[in-house]
């Protein structure tokens, strides 16, 4: 993870080059405050600490994963720096106050509620099917945000158009999009998307980012070329 901050991860509970390209594309400043809803075993936030950030929050419903990243904490002696919650995104949290974020993102379930197959699998349900909702996941996300402040997810591209409108009617006004393919002419698979609460439209469409370069060789963090 770097800067010697190490964390734990499960069979069930682990992450993907997806969290990785979101952590990287959200990039909060040192001095921001940022949450990241179903944080999971909490790479993202680990990522951004390993970078500099200093205070960051975390919200888990899955008891399990919230276990790995409680553990990963105390392991880094990072709970003055790593306020964990384990809980719903959608319910208010005393710790969560309203309008003091600078950032959240999320890096949710790639499918909605009640599409695709169901697994019999818990965890691997709650990672793969939504259990709130994307509307629901944005109007959490403005209640936190301050003015200005920013909300990014991934997604794959059929729902680009969804959560263009959704962010919108959240009045998180999308800003800036960039798509991610493996290779460079290669279809897109994932986009990652930001919207600011309460300010004007205007998106701006960053460069394709290319999973692997022309040599075929994978970058650490999930990105080798633009």
């Amino acid at each position: 993870m770097g800067a010697g901050i190490s964390m734990l991860v499960s069979d069930r509970h682990t992450f993907g080059t997806d969290a990785l390209l979101l952590a990287r594309f959200a990039a909060p400043k040192m001095n921001a405050v940022a949450c990241d809803f179903g944080t999971g075993c909490g790479v993202i936030p680990f990522y951004w600490l390993a970078n500099g950030l200093r205070r960051v929050f975390g919200v888990e419903l899955q008891a399990q994963a919230a276990a790995l990243a409680a553990r990963s904490i105390e392991m880094n002696g990072l709970s003055d720096r790593f306020t964990l919650i384990e809980g719903d995104l959608r319910d208010a949290d005393p710790k969560l106050r309203p309008g003091s974020f600078d950032l959240v993102t999320m890096n949710p379930p790639y499918t909605k509620q009640g599409a695709g197959i169901d697994s019999p699998d818990a965890a691997r349900r709650l990672q793969r099917q939504e259990t709130a909702t994307l509307p629901e996941i944005a109007s959490a996300a403005n209640r936190l945000l301050r003015f200005g402040g920013s909300f990014c997810l991934c997604l794959r591209p059929e729902r680009l158009a969804e959560a263009i409108c959704v962010l919108t009617d959240a009045d998180l006004a999308p800003k800036r999009l960039r798509l991610v393919s493996k290779t460079d002419g290669a279809a897109p698979w994932l986009f990652l998307l930001e919207g600011k609460k309460g300010r004007r439209h205007g998106l701006v469409v960053e460069p394709e980012l290319h999973i692997y370069g022309a040599d075929g060789q994978q970058g650490n963090y999930g990105t080798v070329t633009d």
